[in-house]
């Protein structure tokens, strides 16, 4: 915007003048045509920023103090308000759009301020994902409201939370609307959204820019690009699903590379963002867009991090075996015939359970050849924990890229896509359920809540006032000896932790006294079973001292609980262990296993397992 000479520029106003110049340097926003209209703080009010209206002009606040990312944020936000449609009839919740005897009922709860509300939920998940701006705004708060994919779902979920737009904290406008004009939406009977048609062309146009900067200057200046760089370059164009993902990802040849020389095909490496490829292999176009799918497809469904101590080559191998079963669904490209791993039989089964298949005869299982070679996995994760911050950036992108591609993809009906990749990839957009909440859960389904009572038995202190008006009591049922209990046989070999056993024990404690459990038989074992007997909950959280700390042998605990005449038959027994114990361990009680994260039980437990961090 110019100004004129005599004006001053204040300092708010500068800010602004710099936010609007990083917009329109973004290779995204900055083809949108941003034209701005720069008020003072009477045309919006002192506290509102900004705001769009539906004939597709955005008023900012000069007087509003906000530092230049912010102000990127901002504007951004209101440009993709008109990119995203969000004024337009077709895509309100119904209510302008013809109108049956069916919709009249959803056509009352019309709100256009929820509707507002919904459209900033979903532009605040796209700038969080592209990371663009600065805001104040939790993401955290964002999965509070459902992880639904379009603005209606995210309106649907707002109507049945019954939220209030007083909560509203993700607009431009504060605790006011940031879209003028949703009263009367617009109508494109005769063309199309000019905003949604060029923000189509920007995105497209931002893809191909991010393709150009990622590749080093040696690819950009070769006359003739290799069969590789094609098949990626054939994702991004005509794959949507995978699009986002190939964007993320270098093409590394192996010739010349010392540390490579052990890839036969291709092998992908997460932490990096890169996927290794050996050019002498003599694949064909179609057979490069299978393995580049296949790589890509490891990346976007983190089954490096989703290994949770399970070996590192069978559980490559299980998550390769349901992958190309996938691609072959979906048909991309040709199957090629060496490092293929497929059998139609483990279709339907999810890695974990083809995983559960494998180990059980590991010597047999230990021979498949992956596309990096004969007993090597693909997936090279060396290195990674989830305290490396850069390893999560990338991951964060991936499983975006992969949410991101898997909306665009269904939504203009580019092609099949199994039923249960798109559950997997759904699932990635789902934070995990804590470790303590599933271990609560475990606890009501043994322990439902007791009833209380009415008794006139003991008159309240009331009652000496006004000694003619009986005043009941709540009671609660007596419990029978041993009833209502639960076992904790505890792991104190020396490679259990007192902290280890402290959280767990604490865990454990505190649901006993939620869930009214009076006492709770506790055996510690090593090599040996020492039986504590029955316990009040709130003592085996501090004031057990622990014995053993030799071995880890936990059947002669399991053979004490299920032997002792005063502990019910029925009783659930609750195993507190490190994972280093016997391979085979017998166990005929309903029972559950509390272990940390990261490790792994050497058997196939037939009880839940929970892994506390």
């Amino acid at each position: 915007m110019k100004k004129k000479k005599e004006e001053k520029i204040t300092p708010n106003e500068q800010q602004l003048l710099d936010g609007i110049d990083i917009t329109q340097k973004h290779p995204l926003f900055g083809l949108l045509r941003i034209n701005p209209e720069i008020v003072p703080k009477s045309r919006l009010g002192k506290n509102v920023p900004a705001k769009v209206s539906s004939s597709g002009r955005i008023y900012l606040n000069k007087d509003c103090d906000r530092t230049p990312k912010e102000w990127a944020y901002i504007i951004a936000h209101c440009l993709l308000h008109l990119c995203f449609g969000h004024f337009d009839s077709e895509r309100m919740p119904g209510y302008w759009q013809q109108i049956t005897e069916k919709q009249q009922k959803w056509v009352n709860k019309y709100d256009p301020e929820l509707w507002n509300m919904a459209c900033d939920i979903y532009i605040s998940r796209f700038l969080a994902d592209i990371k663009f701006g600065s805001t104040d705004i939790d993401t955290a708060q964002l999965t509070n409201y459902g992880t639904a994919s379009s603005e209606l779902k995210i309106y649907d979920k707002l109507v049945e939370l019954n939220i209030s737009t007083d909560r509203n904290v993700f607009g431009t406008a504060g605790e006011f609307p940031d879209m003028i004009g949703t009263e009367s939406p617009l109508e494109y009977r005769y063309g199309k959204n000019e905003y949604i048609s060029r923000f189509a062309y920007a995105l497209a146009s931002s893809v191909r820019s991010v393709i150009d900067k990622a590749n080093d200057s040696q690819v950009m200046t070769r006359k003739r690009k290799s069969t590789m760089e094609k098949a990626a370059e054939w994702f991004i164009n005509h794959y949507p699903l995978l699009g986002g993902i190939a964007t993320g990802f270098k093409i590394v040849e192996t010739l010349n590379r010392n540390d490579l020389n052990d890839v036969e095909i291709a092998a992908v490496d997460v932490m990096n963002g890169e996927i290794y490829v050996n050019p002498t292999t003599g694949l064909t176009l179609e057979e490069w867009k299978f393995v580049l799918a296949h790589e890509y497809l490891h990346a976007g469904l983190q089954h490096h991090a989703r290994r949770n101590g399970r070996d590192h080559y069978l559980w490559n191998v299980a998550c390769d075996f349901i992958i190309n079963g996938w691609l072959n669904e979906m048909q991309i490209g040709a199957m090629p015939q060496k490092g293929l791993l497929y059998d139609e039989t483990l279709n339907n089964l999810s890695a974990e359970e083809i995983y559960d298949k494998l180990i059980e005869n590991i010597r047999k299982n230990s021979k498949y050849e992956t596309f990096r070679g004969y007993g090597k996995g693909d997936i090279i994760d060396k290195g990674w924990s989830e305290s490396n911050n850069s390893a999560t950036t990338l991951d964060d992108f991936c499983k975006s890229a992969l949410r991101g591609g898997l909306e665009y993809h269904t939504s203009t009906g580019r092609g099949y896509i199994p039923a249960g990749l798109i559950e997997e990839i759904k699932a990635l957009s789902m934070p995990p359920v804590p470790w303590d909440v599933e271990l609560a859960k475990w606890f009501d389904t043994w322990f439902q809540p007791l009833e209380k009572h009415r008794t006139y038995a003991r008159p309240s202190r009331r009652q000496s006032s006004t000694p003619d008006i009986p005043r009941p009591n709540w009671i609660k049922p007596e419990i029978p000896e041993f009833s209502r209990t639960y076992g904790v046989i505890i792991d104190t070999s020396g490679s259990m932790t007192p902290e280890l056993i402290g959280k767990a024990l604490g865990a454990a404690a505190s649901y006993s006294v939620s869930k009214d459990v009076p006492l709770v038989r506790v055996v510690f074992c090593d090599a040996n079973a020492y039986d504590i007997g029955y316990i009040a909950p709130e003592d085996i959280a501090g004031r057990v001292m622990v014995k053993g700390r030799g071995g880890t042998i936990l059947q002669p605990a399991v053979d004490l609980l299920e032997q002792a005449k005063d502990f019910p038959k029925d009783g659930p027994i609750l195993i507190i262990t490190d994972a280093q114990i016997e391979d085979n361990l017998k166990i005929h009680h309903e029972h559950a296993f509390l272990i940390p994260e990261g490790r792994r039980l050497p058997f196939r437990p037939r009880g839940k397992v929970f892994y506390f961090t």
